[in-house]
């Protein structure tokens, strides 16, 4: 472990023993829904491919209740968020229905927007619905932003919507940017920006060769670029004007514990599951095909969730390539589940990888 000192690689390892343990138990604390695959954009990074009339119609409410009325008898519904995203939730007129119905029955609830269409009476009605979470996406200044997001008048709208939360005592939120060629150079600017608006959380992540992304070369990092990032992450915490971190994918050898609050650990299938809008059972909604798990028209998700998901809790079957020769493969154990193909689970991006290589 020569990129590791000895302390970080106690550390990692004395993590992989609260995984195992995670692993063990499989607790759900976090349920995304996939209420719509519709959206509002047209994301040049869209790994879901979402349109704004989308093939796939929106689940009936009543069939997403049904599901969370099977799991309520056999979990503490305090202690499981449901993260409801797409698509672009708004454009579902039943949110605060939908909203309504999981407060009542104990869960804490939030989305995941671009934005473009909260506006201060749709935010009162959502917060008066039980609101607790919201992450909005910021992915460059009005330029940049407005091309990822395929839309000429996304930016302006976005900056209203993080003014509006970030006015309200009432939500846990963040921002998230995806980072890419055209973007990484204007991170301080970005920064600033967020600062100004008073954000405290920001989440930056970068994007991966899968869906809209996989054939567009400037939507990925080079390898010094993609340490760049991470340097920029480490300043940022330092300075403590914002809480900076790296998303949650991606083991990052040296960087662990330095630019984000924890260890890198894929919680797909262990703590987190999803519904997708078809009604396939699988964890983060990137996991589709091979992962799926089984189908709420067909399965109880309880059921699903206690006596599935061998593919997500054993990684054993990860071990092989590039992963199989690798020294950092008993901290790593593959790499993130969204970074393998659906198909044939080979892996398609690693992070260690490319920060070795921008390194040198």
């Amino acid at each position: 472990m020569s990129h590791l000192n000895i302390k970080k690689w106690i550390a990692l390892s004395l993590h992989q023993k609260v995984k195992k343990n995670e692993t063990r138990l499989h607790d759900l604390t976090y349920l995304f829904w996939e209420c719509t695959l519709r959206c509002n954009h047209a994301c040049l990074h869209c790994g879901s491919d979402c349109t704004k009339n989308n093939a796939i119609k929106d689940m009936p409410l009543k069939d997403f209740l049904s599901a969370i009325d099977d799991i309520v008898p056999h979990v503490n519904p305090n202690y499981i968020t449901v993260g409801l995203t797409g698509g672009e939730p708004l454009l579902r007129n039943d949110l605060e229905e939908c909203g309504r119905e999981l407060y009542k029955r104990g869960f804490p609830w939030g989305f995941v927007t671009n934005g473009y269409l909260l506006t201060e009476k749709r935010l009162a009605g959502l917060l008066n619905a039980g609101l607790r979470t919201v992450t909005i996406s910021l992915d460059g200044l009005e330029a940049n932003h407005n091309w990822l997001r395929g839309i000429n008048n996304g930016f302006q709208k976005t900056v209203n919507a993080i003014k509006l939360v970030s006015a309200s005592d009432k939500l846990v939120y963040d921002i998230v940017t995806c980072v890419n060629k055209r973007n990484i150079d204007e991170l301080y600017e970005i920064k600033k920006l967020l600062i100004s608006l008073n954000v405290k959380r920001w989440r930056l992540f970068t994007i991966f060769p899968v869906g809209r992304a996989a054939n567009n070369p400037e939507l990925l990092l080079s390898d010094k670029q993609f340490v760049q990032l991470f340097e920029f992450i480490k300043g940022t915490r330092k300075e403590g004007l914002i809480s900076a971190s790296y998303g949650c994918e991606g083991f990052l050898g040296d960087y662990e514990g330095e630019v984000r609050d924890g260890f890198f650990n894929c919680r797909a299938g262990i703590s987190v599951g999803s519904i997708l809008a078809d009604g396939s059972i699988s964890a983060c909604p990137s996991l589709r095909s091979k992962f799926i798990q089984g189908n709420i028209y067909q399965d109880k998700f309880i059921d699903v969730w206690n006596n599935r998901y061998e593919v997500m809790r054993d990684r054993s079957w990860t071990k092989t390539g590039k992963c199989k020769s690798c020294k950092s493969y008993c901290f790593c154990k593959g790499n993130g589940l969204h970074l393998r193909d659906n198909e044939t689970l080979e892996l398609l991006f690693c992070h260690l990888e490319k920060i070795n290589s921008g390194q040198e």
